[in-house]
């Protein structure tokens, strides 16, 4: 038992420079924690906003995409309605463009029908919020 409490009473505290070296290791550690969680927030934020604008752009797309059917589906009388200009008095353009200022953040569309050759150009624009503007554009033929 002597030799025990010997030992015990032998062992040293440590000395005073290496006090509060757990404690300064811990902080160090918080740190490196704290910008890793820093990184992936931003991260997470950038992926959110890439994601936001391919939506907008698949929308354009698709939009477009219908847009180029029902001209398909109509007669040819009819293909020259579909213009910018007169788009609001005919019922399926005035339809599909409230579809597209529904989806897509202050959109704009831009259809221009050459009637003799059956040519079709359609831009969209919108603007996606915290950016500038963006533009979708595609041409078909259309000859029902």
């Amino acid at each position: 038992m002597k030799a025990m409490q010997r030992k015990i009473r032998s062992a040293r505290p440590p000395c005073r420079s290496a006090r509060g070296v757990a404690l300064i290791e811990a902080l160090v550690g918080l740190l490196i924690f704290s910008f890793g969680v820093l990184g992936l927030i931003g991260l997470q934020a950038t992926m959110s906003k890439a994601q936001t604008g391919a939506k907008f752009r698949a929308d354009a797309s698709n939009l477009t995409a219908e847009l180029l059917g029902v001209m398909w589906s109509d007669s040819a009388g009819n293909q020259s309605k579909y213009a910018t200009a007169n788009c609001d008095d005919y019922a399926r353009c005035a339809d599909w463009k409230r579809k597209l200022v529904a989806q897509l953040p202050a959109a704009t569309p831009t259809v221009t029908v050459d009637a003799t050759s059956g040519e079709v150009d359609v831009s969209i624009e919108w603007t996606q919020p915290g950016e500038g503007k963006h533009r979708y554009t595609t041409s078909a033929m259309v000859q029902p």
